[in-house]
């Protein structure tokens, strides 16, 4: 058995190989310092597109609170910052684009989102392969990662549906992912992708500058405790609408249902559900050691890539809160939720018996399952024969104890009947490399 993990990864060489060429770059004046300010990032987007309308202006308030909370609290590194330049750039040249697609073809805002299927459940809990399992199924709608990475078609995209040229989004995605595994391997093998794989739809929630894939990127903790306090009814509002852009742009049938998921769902039901009154909600649970493990895991790789000083313990306690507060609203906005129109899987039933769990499933939606049963036995084939490295983690590299989560948890854990994980069973189910 191996060691215990006493102390979390460090990244790779690969960043402060290119911190030192940016510090030599800016130095000799070949590049300029990345400028974090509102008004110039609006800018040179709105010069870089040649187009000035970004929509509803409600992400503007979002906009400062990050800006903000990344001037006082990130302490970035010139990657880091660079990155973050780079980012919000395309995220508001999108903005520019959705609003001019909008425009030229309004049929798109009018189409049609009925009886969405969501998941909700935080990270590690069984929501990508509940995900990805619903995926296969040819009668659902589902966001792909070159999609979630550029949610809104270039301008030519006309020229692409015409067969013209191929879309230049699978292309960026590939490239995304190469410059991410250089940067730090390990995020990918938490989270195995690929341009045309099912994705949730978290970069529709960042296209208003909302959510919690900030908070997993930077130390941004202001940002976080202001959101918690925001009603995120304008942010699905316009993951809506981006929502029917993407439909529109693969050519689909509005009839089809969309498969939806992301971990920010547990934060913001009421908005969710304001926004898709007639949505299905899938909830998935596990243990909440591995809940909060895997979370402050995924974020400890993905922060250390974007600023040289960060604490474990501190990122540690943050998303103990995080996760703690995600069940804590889920569980209250389930009062308001008929009981018909949910169901509850937990991790353990799909581990033991995935066709059973699933087959439970379809009968909830009121669909056949037997139709999807073929492309389901392959992703699961697929998703076995990945070769990974496993996802290690634990507790005690982050400064928490399986005592201290249990404890913030025994109330979910007594409601939902939640299966705690021994050591050794944690221990195992931490080294598999299979999706969670």
């Amino acid at each position: 058995m191996r060691k215990s993990i006493d102390k979390p990864p460090r990244r790779t060489a690969f960043i402060d190989v290119l911190n030192f060429g940016l510090r030599a770059s800016q130095r000799v004046g070949a590049i300029a310092p990345a400028r974090l300010d509102r008004d110039t990032l609006l800018e040179r987007a709105a010069l870089n597109a040649g187009l000035d309308d970004f929509g509803d202006p409600w992400f503007l308030r979002p906009f400062q609170v990050l800006l903000d909370a990344i001037a006082s609290e990130a302490r970035l590194n010139l990657a880091g910052r660079h990155s973050a330049a780079l980012q919000f750039n395309k995220v508001l040249i999108d903005r520019l684009w959705a609003q001019n697609w909008f425009k030229k073809h309004p049929e798109i805002l009018e189409r049609a989102i009925p009886r969405p299927v969501v998941i909700v459940g935080p990270m590690r809990s069984g929501t990508t392969r509940m995900h990805r399992l619903l995926a296969s199924d040819q009668r659902f709608s589902y966001m792909r990662s070159f999609e979630t990475i550029s949610p809104v078609p270039r301008p030519d995209f006309e020229q692409v549906l015409s067969g013209e040229k191929p879309d230049f989004r699978p292309i960026l995605a590939e490239r995304v992912m190469k410059v991410a595994r250089l940067a730090n391997p390990r995020t990918l093998s938490i989270h195995p992708t690929g341009p045309f794989e099912p994705e949730e739809e978290l970069g529709l929630l960042v296209a208003s500058m909302w959510g919690m894939k900030h908070e997993a990127q930077w130390q941004i903790p202001g940002y976080g405790r202001w959101c918690e306090g925001e009603d995120a009814v304008p942010a699905y509002r316009y993951l809506a609408d981006l929502l029917r852009l993407v439909g529109w742009s693969q050519q689909s049938s509005s009839i089809r249902p969309w498969i939806l998921k992301t971990p920010q769902h547990m934060l913001d039901l009421p908005a969710l559900l304001n926004v898709f009154p007639d949505a299905r909600l899938i909830f998935t649970h596990r243990d909440p050691q591995n809940i909060v493990g895997s979370a402050a895991s995924l974020a400890w790789n993905q922060t250390i890539i974007y600023s040289d000083h960060v604490d474990a313990q501190v990122l540690g306690k943050e998303w103990l809160h995080k996760s703690k507060l995600q069940i804590d609203r889920m569980r209250e906005a389930r009062k308001a939720i008929a009981p018909g129109r949910v169901i509850d899987v937990h991790y353990e039933e799909m581990e033991k018996d995935w066709r059973g769990t699933m087959d439970r499933v379809y009968r909830f939606l009121g669909m056949e399952i037997e139709p999807a049963v073929p492309a389901m036995q392959d992703f699961l084939l697929r998703s076995r024969a990945l070769k990974r490295h496993p996802h290690r983690y634990s507790l005690q590299e982050f400064g928490l104890s399986a005592h201290e989560v249990t404890d913030q948890f025994s109330d979910y854990i007594a409601e939902f009947d939640v299966l705690q994980e021994s050591a050794s069973e944690l221990e195992t189910l931490q080294m598999r490399a299979s999706l969670r």
